[in-house]
């Protein structure tokens, strides 16, 4: 991890305040970083989950963001840019199981709005809790009752 690197936050600010001299775009294999002056300091542009340094996978999403964020001028050195080289596929085992636990919650939470509509829904008139609670304690007692009768038996 290089912690002389800047995130996107501080570029925004730099790009906002006019301090950024000069925006390097380095090739690399596997993609592009970038490397931005302000003063008489360098830094490279960093991830923000890791922190490392940011790699560009293709040109033309760096050029938007670079765009998208104020900057329309700057160097590029593609003399180490290999499109082949690094990582060919990003892996992250994280992600499959949070894919997996967000359709779950998906399919959980269009569950739950199906049996409220259908509540919703029900024309029948709605019954009071003391009443649910009075036949759902009988029904308890009735099981106890056949339980202890199976077991004396």
């Amino acid at each position: 991890m290089t912690s002389e690197t800047i995130d996107h936050s501080t570029l925004a600010r730099l790009v906002e305040a006019h301090a950024v001299r000069a925006t390097h775009i380095i090739g690399q294999p596997g993609g592009w970083s970038v490397i931005v002056k302000y003063g008489m300091t360098e830094r490279p542009l960093a991830a923000t989950r890791s922190r490392e340094v940011r790699l560009f996978r293709k040109f033309e999403t760096l050029v938007g963001y670079l765009k998208d964020i104020g900057i329309s001028r700057f160097d590029l050195d593609a003399a180490n840019y290999d499109p082949q080289g690094g990582s060919t596929r990003r892996t992250r085992p994280d992600t499959s199981a949070a894919l997996k636990r967000a359709h779950a919650a998906s399919a959980h939470a269009q569950w739950v709005a199906e049996k409220v509509q259908a509540s919703l829904s029900d024309l029948r008139p709605n019954v009071p809790h003391e009443d649910v609670m009075r036949q759902a304690q009988a029904l308890i007692n009735k099981k106890r009752k056949q339980h202890a009768r199976k077991a004396s038996a």
